[in-house]
């Protein structure tokens, strides 16, 4: 079997071998998903998960735009169409410098298993741009938006492919791109998700991640007869997913202790409350400020610079920032401090090596994949409604969206309980994500 695996990995990495981000996630899929294709008759010699690993379809495109000062600016955008087996291609788009091709289809080939996880009729894709909105005012953000979706418009459409937010990308760089999709199309239809609640989005869209991380924590714990409250949390990132998940964690009885941003990170011993909660959303939503600003309104708190928060005691870790966060040592770390529980809001922020001594160590633990799908949940749940031409209460969103994220736990304890009684999410999660994508591809011929 291990040269069944290494035989694979290595045809992938022929063919994708400056893609480390990529290779990293195929990888992790394969070491499960493989044995259980050996395994069943009706997957094995069909090369399915080859044929998983190739987009259908990549658009890599030139970006201009005219920043304030009148210059002319050209970035690089992108679009993966991974899988569309099982639905239309649906995944964010992230606007950050780091974006190149080797993330972007890492990122587009965990949302096909993501996606598959939710039940939803979705497939996979993930785009973006190497822009970075950071410092720039609202016109340079219009007009980057406006040039981006002047080329992406080709490539997408509600029946097509439906991107949403990630990184970067927000109401407003939703709204703007709506905009000139809506004026060059000369229609309105749900083409995107995370859209402002005037003009088709969904109630709880912006707290799903957050919100699915933390009751993803909730399920895990109870197959232990244990539960969130009470519990210490140490969370990274400041942005949308990393709020949500406070503001869900204190919901639940828990107590948080750290936030962060790429400049380091604040721990505050007294727990960061609701109050302290809508001072963080003021400063990153709304002034775009550092969350080193933190400890001049709350001086009781510190600001580490430079550094991720593992290195501090908790019982609950949710890494909500960004891949590969959390790397063997931090993951010793939470291990020697006491930690019982990992849910990643983030995509794969955990290095291979991390998420090995999580399984080592037996907790709790789990993938992105699993964990975080909420957010694009939500964003199947605004398809759905911009397709009625309706809007469900908050309540119906949030009941939907726990039944969600319930129904992926059952389908990880499904196909990775272990013999003796241990949960090994990660395979659960890959296998279960694979079947529903394979059996779709399998009836649809070779595609």
């Amino acid at each position: 079997m291990k040269n069944i695996v290494e035989g694979f990995l290595e045809l992938v990495k022929q063919r994708n071998d400056h893609e480390p981000e990529f290779l990293q996630a195929v990888e992790e899929v394969a070491e499960n998903v493989i044995p259980y294709i050996v395994e069943n008759e009706n997957y094995f010699g069909k090369n399915l998960l080859l044929r998983m690993v190739e987009p259908e379809r990549v658009v890599i495109f030139r970006v201009c735009w005219v920043d304030d000062e009148g210059e002319i600016q050209v970035n690089r955008g992108y679009r993966i169409q991974m899988n569309s087996a099982i639905g239309p291609y649906k995944g964010g788009l992230r606007f950050h410098p780091s974006v190149n091709l080797s993330i972007l289809k890492f990122l587009a080939f965990e949302q096909v298993f993501k996606n598959s996880l939710t039940s939803l009729p979705m497939g996979g894709g993930k785009g973006g741009s190497d822009f970075d909105p950071k410092g720039k005012s609202d016109g340079e953000i219009m007009r980057f938006c406006q040039s981006f979706m002047g080329e992406l418009f080709r490539h997408i459409g509600p029946n097509t492919d439906v991107p949403a937010g990630d990184i970067g990308v927000g109401a407003r760089e939703i709204g703007f791109m709506m905009g000139m999709y809506k004026k060059l199309r000369n229609e309105f239809t749900g083409v995107l998700t995370g859209k402002g609640l005037s003009y088709g989005g969904s109630l709880i869209r912006p707290e799903a991640t957050g919100y699915g991380t933390v009751y993803f924590a909730q399920k895990m714990l109870e197959t232990r007869k244990d539960t969130v409250a009470g519990k210490t949390v140490v969370i990274s990132g400041s942005g949308n997913v990393a709020q949500y998940a406070v503001e869900k964690a204190l919901h639940l009885g828990a107590k948080v202790l750290t936030l962060s941003d790429s400049s380091g990170y604040i721990y505050d011993a007294d727990g960061i409350d609701e109050e302290k909660l809508v001072f963080v959303m003021k400063l990153k939503n709304e002034k775009r400020g550092r969350i080193s600003e933190y400890v001049e309104a709350y001086p009781k708190a510190t600001f580490v610079a430079g550094k991720t928060p593992w290195e501090i005691k908790c019982d609950i870790a949710l890494p909500c920032a960004t891949q590969n966060e959390v790397n063997e040592e931090d993951a010793i770390m939470l291990l020697n401090n006491g930690c019982i529980c990992v849910s990643e809001g983030a995509n794969m922020p955990s290095t291979l090596k991390a998420v090995e001594a999580f399984q080592k160590a037996r907790i709790l633990y789990a993938p992105g994949k699993a964990s975080n799908a909420g957010g694009v949940a939500v964003s199947g749940l605004e398809m759905t409604q911009n397709s009625l031409r309706y809007q469900w209460t908050r309540d119906e969103v949030d009941n939907r969206l726990k039944v969600i994220m319930t129904d992926i736990h059952k389908s990880c304890l499904e196909y990775g309980t272990c013999d003796d009684g241990y949960i090994d999410y990660v395979k659960g999660a890959n296998i279960a994500g694979f079947v529903k994508v394979a059996d779709a591809m399998l009836a649809q011929g070779v595609v």
